[in-house]
């Protein structure tokens, strides 16, 4: 099992995008608990405060922030607030994605190819 003691980010500002819940939520406590301070941002805000709680509740830091990464301005919005904040950022973590299930690409339009590329490309820019 991996020592967290020889792995300290205390008072370190970490994002993680997709952070309310699985992958991206476990990065977010791992974070944590190894002493940064986690900003967690993604479309439902339910999971993200759900999240901060389990941080807080454990003793970390927590910052639950909605945000669409497809779309520039509220990416923005986000980034500022973080700034905002703790005036710096040191990690940024580019979880969130989609994958929705389709049978073929067939089945595909180019609405959703624009959704997935704006979240998939685009978010991580």
């Amino acid at each position: 099992m991996f020592d967290l003691n020889q792995f300290s980010l205390k008072d370190k500002i970490a994002i993680v995008t997709g952070g309310g819940r699985g992958i991206g939520q476990a990065i977010a406590f791992g974070l944590a608990k190894a002493g940064a301070k986690v900003v967690i941002t993604s479309r439902k805000i339910n999971d993200l405060e759900a999240t901060a709680q389990e941080i807080k509740a454990a003793g970390g830091e927590a910052l639950p922030l909605q945000s669409h990464l497809g779309k520039y301005e509220e990416i923005q919005k986000m980034i500022n607030a973080v700034l905002e904040k703790y005036k710096r950022i040191d990690i940024l973590v580019n979880n969130a994605g989609a994958s929705p299930a389709m049978a073929s690409v067939l089945d595909s339009d180019e609405r959703l190819w624009d959704t997935i590329m704006n979240l998939n490309l685009k978010g991580v820019y």
